[in-house]
């Protein structure tokens, strides 16, 4: 068997990283299977997804932005024109299914494969969906979802919770001794794990500068990840128990060795930490659509899953709920046992089956 795919997603993490997980499991079960990529312009898909090996094709195509007018004059012509490309790329490549994981791209892309009666499959990562999404539902032909949270925004006979697709080395197992030795970290010491994604968290950052000298005296030993933005800024606070790095190559082994984590409530983090069962303490980003992130960390807390602290509060919550958090290992245990209910290990698997039954059924 070899299928034909196109996979659209793009324009944060967020989007490009399930797109790639996906086609990263295709692969394994399809050796010879044909992926292409669809992304926009000066997007960051565009040097992310050649860098795993895929070939991806641009659509001049942007959000509508809410916050400036002036800024969607060009949104009417962009629209038409990524229309246009998408129609000439399904055709050339003539795929099996069409593969949205949301952003701007995969807008076009599953509308015109609608209508060239192409099936379809979206992906949708946060409690909370996307625009792209929740108005290319009616046209899918399967939704799988990252959280059952998003149930109520898809229509039921064609949506399943599958969970999201995360990278495959974090399935591999390792020990905290282990983990330990490669990050060159103490395996006797309370990790704190610090994780505001691969660009930092201007916050979470300073939060955490602010409060080093209280963790320090709790015998705490930290891995900071601060972001390659943030990095000549806070690398200087690095010391014996306090590991400052831009970005974290070894994930698995950072997740292995933490007891404890600080983070962002991206959807991918959250699907990560919950294979993982790491108790969490979320900081939900503001600058995002639809405020998601704090949506998708809610879902956690009411299930007494995870902890959240938001930024408009943090400078008086943000220590105390840390502080119990590091003091109090049978809490962190109770969190890391109910946030581990929250993972769908199979998920990219899951939803590669989906996508088999819908070229089956062509």
């Amino acid at each position: 068997m070899k299928p034909r795919y196109i996979i659209s997603g793009g324009g944060t993490g967020g989007h490009i990283f399930p797109a790639l997980a996906i086609a990263d499991e295709i692969k394994v079960q399809f050796p010879g299977a044909s992926i292409l990529f669809v992304g926009a312009y000066n997007r960051m898909e565009m040097q992310r997804v050649p860098k795993a090996g895929y070939r991806i094709k641009g659509l001049w195509i942007s959000g509508f932005d809410r916050k400036n007018m002036l800024r969607n004059l060009l949104f009417p012509l962009k629209l038409g024109w990524s229309l246009l490309q998408a129609f000439a790329i399904l055709v050339r490549f003539r795929p099996n299914v069409v593969v949205g994981t949301g952003g701007f791209a995969s807008g076009p892309l599953v509308f015109v494969a609608s209508v060239l009666g192409i099936p379809s499959l979206l992906q949708e990562q946060n409690a909370f969906p996307g625009v792209t999404n929740k108005q290319l539902a009616q046209r899918a032909h399967v939704i799988c979802l990252g959280s059952a949270a998003a149930q109520k925004f898809f229509p039921k006979a064609k949506s399943l919770v599958t969970g999201n697709p995360v990278r495959a080395a974090l399935f591999e197992d390792i020990s905290k001794a282990d983990a330990c030795k490669i990050l060159g970290i103490d395996a006797t010491k309370c990790t704190l794990l610090v994780i505001g994604g691969s660009l930092g968290a201007r916050k979470i950052n300073q939060l955490i500068k602010n409060q080093l000298h209280d963790i320090q005296q709790l015998n705490v030993q930290l891995i900071w990840q601060c972001g390659n933005l943030y990095a000549t800024e806070y690398q200087p606070y690095a010391n014996a128990n306090t590991h400052v790095v831009p970005f974290i190559d070894h994930m698995s082994a950072a997740y292995a060795a933490a007891d404890l984590v600080v983070s962002r409530a991206g959807a991918l983090a959250i699907s990560e930490l919950c294979l993982m069962g790491k108790p969490t303490l979320f900081i939900p980003s503001p600058n995002v659509a639809e405020n998601h992130q704090e949506k998708n960390a809610q879902a956690l807390v009411d299930k007494k899953a995870a902890k959240m602290v938001v930024e408009r509060d943090a400078d008086e919550t943000f220590w105390p709920t840390l502080k119990i958090l590091i003091e109090d290992e049978s809490q962190r245990v109770f969190l890391g046992e109910n946030i581990k209910s929250f993972a769908h290990p199979n998920a990219t698997k899951d939803i590669v089956k989906k996508l088999i039954q819908l070229i089956s059924h062509e």
